[in-house]
């Protein structure tokens, strides 16, 4: 007798393989059984012919540190089909935290005083105390670590600062994190020289984790920042993950067919992967450099102005009778989105074959980015089925199998027995995004059913209010 039995579906598995059908059942928050279950019988059977039955997605770049504990209900993510987060991107993890020193530099939210964690084991311990719908899974960021052990940001970490560094980043790994992250692209980490990023991360290797990075530019010195990232890496002699991969600005359009050929060349020698969301606006801090290269700027969150979050740039300096210029300082500390891409770009990074799929969302904006809501099933939806960019397959692969076994997700990922039971049940015919620019916080169509170890989260165009994940630490080696 199984808990469920999902009977006729078509499985896609999570490896790449081509698809087959057959029923899967789930016992004890496993996969117990895949393959003919006529004469077994479960709790509960649900008919899911002409239905696809995959891996619960994996979300390789989240920023969810804090949504886990503050909406453990996650129905962003679960509504598209997402039972992992990677948190702790960016070099921005909510732990370690100084608890005497006022608000971190990231993200520019208070930070509520339950949710300060002195140790990274204790973030984890509090995500088991007070579950989630989803798994999480989380890096060290390299920010919080200088937020900690730096009390001026504007320059170089000291040899006394890095050490200090690299025991508290060993300290997180030692307690559960899955990597090191950094953002030397924000204020608080870019006076950071690559010395500084190998000096505290230069134990990764002995836990076999990964460095993940938002890099110093994806502007006019993309490649150069591609050269430092793998440089750093090589010395840490650790896997690389090149954060939201993307190149920005009109001048630079097309110059994916050079990063990706460049990356493609460095991979022959040591281990790199990248994540990408498949949208054309990013979303980030509000930076005056940016406006040059943006044709528009629409406002997610604003301090000064909070009633600014939903309105374009454009607008705001017209009923304001301002410059752009003048409109984005008045708008200033706060978050934006920036229309700057090239679709061409977007689709090569998608299609690239070590590229995994992360949101990137903000889940803390007032007026959240689309791609919070909507990147996993846009990505099935519009690119696989309706461009044919990505065999349906393939597209699985990139947001489940291939991410689990980048971060090392041991037991999750695939649709094999044993495993963990993170399943997601769609349909390939009427699945896609319904979050937009204009109207971003929208449940996707189409996520008929998701499992989160075994416990349904999602149904029926509803959440069922069960919180069953858990943190899922760094595996000892």
């Amino acid at each position: 007798m199984f808990d469920v039995i999902l009977r006729g579906g078509d499985v896609i598995d999570g490896t790449g393989a081509a698809r087959y059908r057959a029923d899967v059942a789930l016992q004890g928050g496993r996969i117990v059984f895949i393959g003919d279950a006529t004469g077994q019988r479960a709790d509960r059977e649900i008919d899911v012919a002409g239905m696809v039955v995959a891996p619960g997605f994996i979300d390789s770049h989240a920023h969810d540190d804090r949504a886990v504990l503050e909406t453990p209900g996650m129905a962003p993510k679960i509504s598209q089909g997402v039972t992992t987060v990677v948190n702790g991107n960016c070099g921005i993890s909510l732990a370690p935290y100084r608890q005497s020193g006022g608000d971190p530099p990231l993200p520019l939210r208070t930070v509520d005083p339950q949710w300060r964690f002195a140790a990274f084991g204790q973030y984890l311990d509090a995500l088991d105390a007070t579950p989630a719908a989803v798994n999480v899974a989380s890096l060290v960021g390299h920010t919080a670590l200088r937020a900690v052990h730096q009390a001026d940001f504007d320059r170089p970490a000291t040899a006394v600062e890095v050490e200090a560094m690299r025991q508290a980043a060993n300290a997180a790994l030692e307690q559960g994190a899955i990597g090191m992250s950094t953002g030397t692209f924000y204020p608080p980490a870019a006076s950071a020289p690559a010395e500084e990023i190998i000096g505290v991360g230069r134990d990764l290797k002995q836990f076999g984790v990964v460095y993940a990075t938002h890099m110093r530019t994806e502007g006019d010195g993309v490649i150069e920042a591609i050269e430092e990232s793998a440089r750093i890496a090589r010395a840490i002699d650790v896997r690389l993950v090149i954060s939201h991969h993307k190149v920005i600005g009109k001048p630079n359009f097309g110059r994916t067919r050079e990063t990706l050929a460049r990356i493609g060349e460095l991979g022959r020698a040591q281990k790199i992967c990248l994540d990408c969301y498949p949208y054309t606006a990013s979303s980030s801090l509000l930076r005056r450099e940016r406006l040059a290269i943006s044709d528009e700027i629409l406002i997610t969150y604003s301090r000064s102005a909070p009633k600014s979050a939903g309105r374009k740039l454009s607008d705001l300096a017209h009923e304001w009778q301002c410059s752009r210029a003048e409109a984005l300082d008045r708008v200033m500390p706060g978050m934006g989105m920036y229309f700057f891409m090239d679709e061409g770009d977007v689709q090569r990074v998608l299609a690239y074959r070590d590229t995994m799929i992360g949101s990137d969302g903000i889940p803390s904006d007032d007026y959240p980015h689309p791609r919070l809501w909507g990147t996993f099933t846009r990505l099935l939806g519009h690119y696989s089925r309706d461009l044919g960019l990505l065999t349906l397959e393939e597209t699985v692969h990139k947001m489940t199998g291939m991410t689990a076994h980048a971060f090392g997700l041991a037991g999750r990922g695939e649709i094999r027995e044993g495993h963990a039971a993170d399943v997601t049940v769609f349909d390939p015919k009427t699945v896609k995004d319904v979050a937009t620019y204009l109207d971003p916080q929208q449940p996707s169509a189409g996520i008929a059913h998701v499992f989160v170890n075994g416990q349904a989260v999602w149904e029926h165009g509803a959440a069922t209010c069960a919180r069953p994940g858990r943190s899922l630490r760094r595996a000892a080696r």
